[in-house]
């Protein structure tokens, strides 16, 4: 199957498949981030996959992804902390791992990572005239239990490694909007917001909480950013920019 839209729609389809998982479908090109379970959309066998993994845990890297290949044409493209031992032997030559701050491109997509507060990287890709961010764990992880030094520390850092894509011009990011944070939840976001020029933003990592996206509607009716982000609400939505 390939791209079906209806009038005034864009040219790219995105898929929200669950927590921090997306598939975004270009003409030729199909990535898709972060993928641990939920239902993949058939897509026409001739396009290019790129598959990436931002980071080891469980929630964003899962080996069934290996599996893709033998339906599609695939490329791998892994953060440098998930081992070279968790990729079947007979995936290597397809896969690629990345360290933080490293650049990579084939065939026409470009690939940035930026450095994680937490495990991994997060990418910036650049296809067919789009460019995508997915967060991955990068973050601004504030917590109640930790200590005023700690959090500090990731504030610092968040601001940090999230430098490279201030005034970024970014048609779809991904960006983490995590409700057990309590009343730090929007930290993170709310910087994003203020940092790249992103066209629309899609937030993830909701442990299905989808009514934290909710909650930031409320609490920002004023924001200029308001319009910019995806009230998604629950597993399968299709969104087109």
């Amino acid at each position: 199957m390939g791209l079906e839209k209806g009038k005034g729609e864009g040219n790219m389809k995105i898929t929200y498949i669950g927590h921090s998982g997306f598939l975004a479908e270009l003409e030729k090109t199909v990535l898709l981030f972060d993928y641990v379970q939920g239902e993949i959309p058939e897509i026409d066998r001739g396009k290019k996959w790129m598959v990436f993994a931002s980071h080891r845990h469980q929630d964003h890297f899962c080996p069934d992804i290996f599996a893709l290949a033998e339906k599609y044409p695939i490329t791998y493209v892994l953060s440098s902390d998930i081992l070279s031992r968790r990729v079947p032997e007979e995936r290597q030559e397809q896969t690629v791992r990345l360290k933080a701050g490293e650049c990579w491109e084939d065939e026409g997509v470009f690939v940035e990572t930026l450095k994680s507060t937490d495990e991994g990287v997060a990418f910036l890709v650049q296809a067919e005239g789009q460019v995508i961010y997915h967060a991955g764990d990068l973050n601004n992880w504030h917590w109640e239990l930790e200590t005023e030094a700690w959090n500090r520390k990731m504030e610092v850092n968040y601001q940090k490694f999230l430098e490279p894509l201030r005034g970024r011009e970014i048609d779809a990011a991904f960006v983490v909007l995590d409700p057990r944070q309590g009343n730090s939840y929007a930290l993170g976001m709310d910087y994003f917001l203020q940092t790249a020029k992103a066209k629309k933003v899609y937030p993830m990592h909701c442990w299905e909480e989808y009514s934290v996206i909710e909650r930031w509607m409320g609490e920002h009716m004023d924001s200029p950013y308001r319009e910019n982000m995806v009230g998604i609400k629950g597993r399968g939505e299709v969104f087109w920019q």
